[in-house]
């Protein structure tokens, strides 16, 4: 990551976005993540929000992941306000910057990331909620109190929002991808704090939903979640 670093400072900025394009790894099954993380190391507000727009997947991801950083250094809420679209980008891809995105703000302000995380998981937008739980269960997060414990109300509130649709109305793409990471946060917030979130989790073994029982039956093959039910 370092050399990227020091190439893209090599670089003049214009040159930037097709050095991303030419090294991007894409097409292809992996994306050059150390690349995205250096250039949303070291570009600023203005590049950072250009590459956001941008059509290209890589460039766009790159683009939602730095904007983190920059939320960090200034809570401009222009700037929440673009990750939050961002969060309900069609693009997989996308949709991880912004996690990437609220894992950065937690890592250098996890006072300012915990009520977004608390905002987006009531959000309307499934994959809002999708970014609210994927972008807070990251354990070096949760190596507070407070940390774990936003991660558990936010899979708990996730959930029973997901619960309380019509079943009719979950059968898209948006809501599949919410059940996915639904599917192992709950792993990772348990893991956390085993004393307060396996009542949370036990809770969810009696819900008939048959979305709440596939999630508590993919977090339950979890190495992290099963050492702590088996013992």
């Amino acid at each position: 990551m370092e050399e990227y670093r020091e190439t893209l400072r090599g670089l003049p900025v214009a040159a930037w976005a097709g050095y991303l394009a030419r090294h991007s790894g894409l097409p292809g099954p992996r994306g050059n993540l150390a690349l995205l993380q250096a250039a949303g190391d070291e570009g600023d507000a203005a590049w950072l929000s250009e590459m956001a727009g941008s059509g290209d997947e890589f460039q766009a991801a790159t683009g939602a992941a730095g904007l983190g950083r920059v939320f960090a250094g200034d809570p401009d809420e222009t700037v929440l306000s673009r990750l939050r679209e961002l969060a309900a980008d069609p693009r997989w891809r996308v949709r991880e910057g912004v996690a990437m995105a609220l894992q950065r703000l937690g890592d250098v302000a996890p006072e300012r990331l915990w009520p977004v995380v608390e905002a987006w998981a009531v959000d309307d937008d499934p994959l809002v909620q999708r970014a609210a739980v994927a972008g807070m269960c990251e354990p070096r997060l949760l190596r507070t109190r407070n940390g774990s414990a936003v991660a558990l109300a936010a899979c708990s509130t996730v959930t029973r929002g997901l619960a309380a649709r019509p079943l009719p109305r979950r059968r898209n793409e948006a809501i599949r991808v919410l059940r996915q990471a639904l599917g192992y946060c709950w792993s990772v917030a348990v893991a956390a704090d085993p004393g307060a979130g396996l009542p949370l989790f036990d809770s969810l073994r009696a819900d008939p939903d048959p979305d709440v029982a596939w999630i508590v039956r993919q977090n339950s093959k979890k190495a992290r979640l099963k050492a702590l039910l088996d013992g």
